[in-house]
């Protein structure tokens, strides 16, 4: 980019989404955006965030040094993993936790509920905090917030000795009743907080009732923050040299909850951002969705490792009965769920003798034999042999492919299946097993989120986006009778794509426990705590550079039947009685409701969104229909018999175009697989959408 247009506009967004097998990288500057994609680097997930800034540099701004780093304002934003493989490989610190006394097994006891009700066997998983980091203190708050065992000096100079033997690399603290009154808490804070680690404290972390899931959430919380809080000091230190200390940067992360945090707020409260990569391609999807006019959306995002869908109904969902690894988080996540099924899930043949793919991973290293390292077949290996990537590598020729080793690995996995079977499996069945079984896996997560839940996928348009998403769309779509498909521009770095349209957001909550008045009384009920919370909300907004005018809150209130154990999630208008909205949302959650029992109000949530300037996606002035024309054509083996099919360059295909199929759609970052029987367009926001022909 020559000087005179970055003196046009100085201002750089650039969006990073780590996943486990690629970093993806969109940077937007006036009406000039730049995406692609890079290995991840596992071991230092930074390493490749650092080489995908440099690169963006590099295209736009070759002349940086010249023009002045002073005068370039960057802003990046980050989804990240590091959270979610921590907890995953259970590479967290040693975290102590302070109770109080008699309740120090409160991790190991958790709740009744089994979670594999016909396992006689089944094990839970291992306690983050093992019994010997686990120590109670002598004092007790009652529910109404009394002290009934007050706090003295003497055991907090025992509880300090006790921590420093131990050494603990971090700490959490969750007392009893300390949503109700926090005044012990924080005296415990106090007397840790010079020990040089870090303290996590649960009316900080979650000022809400439920033992069991307040202290879990703020284990999890202690667990991650000196890992996190390194990588991200790390990263920062790595942006601040490349762009000097002078120059306008900031850094903001992903949160699970679908907007966005500084790296400070992040490094303090990691557990918030565990759900950070997928959460933006939710964002993504909401405004893709709202510029096409669907409101109803299944996401579907397949990247490397894993799949992740939602259902979105206008918005996307929340949820604070989210669970990672078996531990329950109670801070809001996106309802997001997640398979172990992408193009790196490597397939196998098990002691049963039955097709298995996932939900083990090649991940970036060694990653799918296709790749040049790795010896097993893998999803990715299964749809090179079928020739669903039109002849081509990946990343436009940037990534070759090694056809003979994908073809080894799924010879292997043949004999395997031809041992099993006592009949003949040749490569070509082998990677359409592959693919069966795949599909099976990520049609089951979308059965969940819709059909398990009362929606009827028919009624949906399914966005697909992620580098291996538009190969297996169509084949989910037919499979759910779902009418459409929508693939974005860019679908391979849809996240990065996400994280840039993020809100800058704070969640608070309270727990109240009051029994719903009626009517406008409701108001008056809760308005003092909202009043609290909101204050809270602008301090903390304002930190991070918002104004007053660009700062908007969101309240609900948590709600149930006297007597629930759960409560829904009512949106509050100070200005209508919450109780039948609460009933109706009852009715379509659950099938029923009962307008004539006790309604009651456990806590009060606000949403403080500071809203940031959104990175602009353009439209095309009119649609002209034209049919698309292709001049190459690959051999695809879409059943077990080879087809030459056509094969177009999505660049090539302007607003308007359509196409039938079979045909193989290519283009950086993704390849879409139109099957017979289907038609692909292109609409004005340039996106792809696919219909069944008839």
């Amino acid at each position: 980019m020559a000087q005179d247009q970055m003196k046009k506009s100085r201002h750089l967004r650039i969006g990073i989404d780590t996943g486990g097998t690629f970093t993806d990288v969109i940077a937007m500057q006036d009406k000039t955006r730049l995406a692609f994609k890079l290995p991840s680097t596992p071991a230092a997930p930074a390493e490749a965030i650092v080489r995908g800034i440099h690169r963006v540099l590099e295209e736009f701004a070759p002349n940086f040094v010249d023009v002045g780093r002073q005068s370039l304002r960057v802003e990046i934003v980050h989804g990240t993993t590091v959270a979610t493989n921590a907890m995953l490989e259970r590479k967290g610190s040693r975290t102590a936790l302070i109770s109080t006394e008699g309740f120090a097994d409160l991790l190991e006891i958790g709740r009744q509920a089994r979670p594999d009700l016909y396992n006689l066997a089944v094990e839970r998983p291992a306690p983050l905090v093992p019994r010997e980091l686990r120590f109670g203190l002598s004092e007790r708050i009652a529910p109404d917030g009394s002290v009934l065992t007050p706090l003295d000096e003497g055991e907090l100079a025992r509880l300090r000795r006790a921590v420093v033997r131990a050494r603990a690399e971090s700490i959490a603290v969750s007392l009893l009743f300390s949503f109700a009154n926090p005044e012990h808490e924080r005296r415990v804070v106090d007397a840790l907080e010079d020990l040089g680690i870090p303290v996590s404290a649960s009316h900080e972390i979650l000022p809400e009732y439920r033992e069991y899931e307040r202290t879990s959430t703020v284990v999890i919380n202690a667990y991650l923050a000196p890992l996190v809080g390194r990588y991200l000091k790390n990263l920062q230190t790595g942006i601040a040299r490349m762009f000097g200390s002078s120059a306008s940067s900031r850094l903001r992360i992903m949160q699970s909850s679908g907007g966005s945090i500084s790296a400070q707020s992040a490094a303090r409260e990691p557990v918030r951002t565990i759900l950070s990569g997928p959460a933006g391609g939710v964002v993504a999807a909401l405004r893709v969705g709202e510029l096409a006019g669907i409101d109803d959306l299944l996401t579907f995002d397949m990247g490397g490792t894993s799949t992740d869908v939602a259902l979105c109904r206008g918005a996307a969902l929340t949820t604070n009965e989210a669970r990672i690894s078996g531990f329950p988080v109670a801070v809001p996540v996106l309802d997001i769920h997640t398979v172990g099924a992408g193009g790196g899930s490597i397939a196998r043949v098990d002691a049963g003798g039955a097709l298995r793919v996932g939900p083990e991973s090649a991940g970036a290293d060694p990653g799918p034999a296709c790749y040049g390292r790795g010896e097993s077949a893998t999803v990715t290996d299964a749809n090179l042999v079928l020739g669903r990537f039109g002849g081509q590598g990946l990343l436009a020729g940037e990534m070759k492919l090694d056809a003979a080793r994908a073809d080894s690995a799924l010879d292997a996995l043949a004999a395997g299946m031809s041992r099993v079977s006592g009949k003949r499996v040749d490569r070509y069945l082998a990677a359409l097993g592959v693919i069966r079984v795949a599909n099976a896996n990520m049609e089951k997560a979308l059965r969940l989120v819709s059909i398990e839940r009362g929606h009827d996928p028919r009624r949906f348009t399914l966005i697909s986006f992620g580098g291996a998403g538009g190969l297996h769309c169509a084949a989910l779509a037919d499979a759910l009778q779902i009418p459409r498909v929508l693939i974005p521009a860019d679908p391979g770095n849809f996240s990065a794509l996400g994280v840039l349209l993020a809100d800058v957001v704070k969640d608070y909550s309270r727990t109240v426990m009051l029994a719903a008045p009626a009517g406008s009384r409701v108001r008056s009920a809760v308005a003092a705590h909202f009043k609290s919370l909101e204050k809270s909300a602008l301090d903390d907004l304002r930190a991070e550079g918002f104004v007053r005018t660009g700062i908007r809150f969101i309240r609900s209130l948590a709600m149930r039947y006297r007597g629930q154990s759960f409560e829904l999630d009512v949106p509050f208008d100070a200005s209508r009685d919450p109780a039948p909205d609460f009933h109706e949302l009852h009715r379509a959650r659950y099938g029923h409701a009962d307008p004539a029992r006790d309604v009651e109000i456990v806590s009060v949530r606000l949403r403080g969104v500071g809203v940031t300037d959104k990175p602009r996606i353009a439209a095309s002035p009119a649609e002209k229909r034209r049919a698309a024309h292709s001049k190459v054509k690959a051999q695809v083996r879409l059943r077990s018999r080879p087809e030459f099919v056509p094969v177009y360059d999505r660049g090539d295909l302007e607003p308007g175009a359509g196409l039938s199929g079979p045909a193989v759609i290519l283009e950086y970052g993704s390849t879409t697989l139109v099957p017979g029987g289907w038609r692909a367009g292109v609409d004005r926001w340039r996106n792809l959408l696919l219909q069944p022909a008839s």
